[in-house]
């Protein structure tokens, strides 16, 4: 069983900002793109973004051939899969409308061309139940922004064959992406399943006035963020039990995960607290436009991974370790 792993034209069903980001990776790498939408304005808004994000890629470096003018949008979704190497969806996260999506993309499409969904939570068992050829359907959930964060995982259905995940792995990595293989089908893979404990703890200390949205920010961005950028939390750890190493360290700090320091449940989400979330991130915004702030963060992802990857250089480690 093989799949098609050459790309040459890639297709993207929906355009909102993960829908987007796809289109600039995709054309920044020298493919064709052919895109669909059925949301009024959608072509001119996701040109828009992909000129927004345009910038960056240069920074980042073009493929050869890389160019906008090779973005096609076009009327109906059998047009936009029809002649598609790869296909990737990236529509709202609803099952129904995924089972609907993915019945007329599968029965239109190369039955070697690869399906991925951007979906950040639903299983590919449920929404590809109803699909044609399901063997090559597979979830890419990807990150914001999708043109320049490489993380990628990948997971397969029930129906999914190996030979697809391996295939998958391929093309996002001819994207210049990191491909993460989630091995078990578990709603909120990998990475959202860690940030959404995060994200409830912080409402939490919202909810219970002990930090602004900002402080909370502050905690991350001056502390622990700086570490996970480069070595994540289980090597950061292993580094904190010295000499003796990981094993140290869950000797001596294990007791307190006893300690009730976390709800792990969110808290409800109160008119207030969804006031004071919303007044903080404000302030936090203050005279910045979010157009400001995205091409302050690209900026800044841009030169957190230059310096990451010349520092690896440095010590002897390789870029994609």
């Amino acid at each position: 069983m093989t799949f098609i792993t050459n790309i040459k034209t890639f297709a993207a069903l929906g355009s909102g900002v993960i829908g987007s980001g796809w289109v600039a990776r995709a054309l920044a790498h020298g493919l064709d793109v052919v895109a669909w939408d059925p949301a009024p304005g959608a072509e001119a808004a996701l040109r828009k973004r992909v000129a927004k994000a345009w910038p960056a890629l240069e920074k980042s470096g073009l493929a050869k051939g890389a160019c906008q003018d090779r973005l096609r949008f076009v009327s109906t979704i059998e047009e936009c899969v029809r002649d598609a190497d790869f296909i990737q969806e990236s529509a709202p996260e609803r099952l129904d409308l995924k089972l609907e999506l993915h019945s007329k993309i599968s029965a239109a499409a190369k039955p070697d061309a690869l399906i991925g969904s951007s979906t950040s939570g639903l299983l590919p068992s449920e929404f590809y139940e109803t699909s044609t050829h399901p063997q090559r359907c597979i979830v890419g959930h990807p990150f914001n922004p999708v043109y320049l964060l490489p993380l990628v995982e990948v997971v397969g259905g029930q129906k999914t064959a190996p030979q697809a995940i391996a295939a998958a792995i391929e093309v996002y990595q001819s994207l210049g992406m990191r491909p993460l293989h989630v091995r078990k089908e578990v709603p909120g893979f990998i990475a959202d399943r860690l940030l959404e404990a995060l994200w409830r703890e912080a409402l939490h200390l919202v909810n219970d006035g002990v930090a602004t949205t900002g402080e909370i920010d502050d905690a991350i961005r001056f502390g622990a963020g700086l570490r996970w950028s480069f070595m994540g939390t289980f090597l950061t750890y292993t580094l904190a039990g010295g000499d003796a190493g990981m094993r140290h360290f869950m000797n001596q700090f294990g007791p307190a995960l006893k300690l009730p320091w976390t709800y792990l449940t969110a808290p409800p989400l109160s008119e207030k607290l969804i006031d004071d979330v919303v007044e903080g991130t404000t302030e936090q915004l203050g005279s910045h436009s979010i157009g400001a702030l995205e091409s302050y963060r690209d900026d800044c992802l841009l030169a957190v991974m230059e310096a990451v990857n010349a520092t690896k250089l440095k010590h002897g480690i390789a870029i994609n370790d």
